[in-house]
């Protein structure tokens, strides 16, 4: 986002009770304030139990669209500056447990955006081409190039998290006997960091979402699923048998959180009960994460401008 704009502080939309009226600078305020609360950032002592799944927000249903549509309005707005600009990324990484909402986190917070401009990876069981490589190789494809925004529906975290809870796929990626060790673990959890800090270093912001659904929710969603035929694509008894692992899955993204959650790469494990409150959540977060890049449009030099003064006074003449 330019400076300059950041000083207008235009109007962005028209939107209920508190909400109308709201310029960019208070929206982005108001983005910071609210994705803060969910940031974990560096902290150490970061504890799963106890977080909450459920966050209401003060606005009825109605007003809660519009604030999503404002919040996706506006980002629209700031990843056009970043195409643009063509020198920052930003990668998005979501986790969760089946159910939890990440397809339409990412359908929606991300509707206004152009194509061109983004790009969403979704990452399954390695194949043996991938397994023939470390595990990073294969994100590390998919990465987003500068300028845009890159989308990673579960990631390189799966090795720390899905691996861990079945540590017999460990012993189908033809790591030698002697490096799987009791600290692979941590290890992991070292590279990623480093990796992390190396895209940091090189212009690409990560910023990871763990949809924290509950146990309850995730039943209820599942019900729903096999009820309604349009929804039956999306179940299957692969999901049922992994809700089995729930507490190892929980002690899983408990460790990954804590241990990978750096400032700079921070993790934000967002309430996933009410889907609406998260997505406006996510908005928020990458909404703040945009704005510390001090966005701008590349500056036109005089001679550009000449240059286009020249074409548009020679396409007025065609008419004379």
């Amino acid at each position: 986002m330019s400076k300059k704009d950041k000083k207008k502080g235009h109007d962005l939309d028209e939107g209920p009770g508190n909400l109308k009226s709201l310029n960019k600078k208070e929206l982005l305020q108001r983005a910071k304030k609210f994705s803060e609360q969910y940031c974990i950032g560096d902290n150490k002592e970061f504890r799963l139990k106890g977080r909450s799944t459920l966050d209401s927000l003060d606005e009825k249903k109605t007003d809660v669209k519009k604030t999503l549509k404002m919040g996706v309005k506006a980002l629209a707005a700031m990843q056009d500056i970043l195409y643009a600009q063509d020198k920052w990324s930003v990668l998005l990484i979501f986790q969760a447990m089946d159910a939890a909402g990440k397809d339409g986190a990412i359908k929606h917070v991300m509707s206004g955006i152009n194509p061109q401009g983004c790009q969403v990876s979704s990452f399954k069981g390695p194949s043996s081409e991938e397994l023939d490589h470390d595990y990073l190789w294969r994100c590390q494809k998919h990465l987003p190039e500068r300028g845009r925004i890159g989308i990673f529906n579960r990631s390189y975290y799966e090795e720390v998290l899905v691996v861990r809870v079945h540590e017999q796929i460990l012993k189908g990626q033809k790591i030698p006997e002697k490096l799987v060790t009791k600290d692979i673990w941590e290890n992991r959890f070292e590279d990623i960091r480093n990796f992390e800090k190396y895209l940091n270093r090189n212009g690409t912001i990560v910023i990871k979402f763990f949809l924290n659904l509950s146990k309850e929710e995730q039943k209820k969603r599942f019900i729903e699923r096999v009820d309604n035929p349009d929804k039956n694509w999306k179940f299957s008894a692969a999901d049922a048998k992994e809700r089995g692992y729930w507490d190892d899955y929980m002690f899983a993204y408990e460790e990954l959180i804590k241990n990978t959650s750096t400032k700079k790469s921070p993790w934000y494990v967002i309430p996933a009960d009410d889907k609406y409150h998260a997505r406006i959540a996510i908005a928020s977060a990458v909404i703040h994460a945009l704005d510390g890049m001090d966005l701008e449009y590349p500056k036109v030099s005089e001679e550009k401008i000449a240059e286009l003064n020249a074409v548009k006074q020679a396409l007025l003449d065609e008419d004379n």
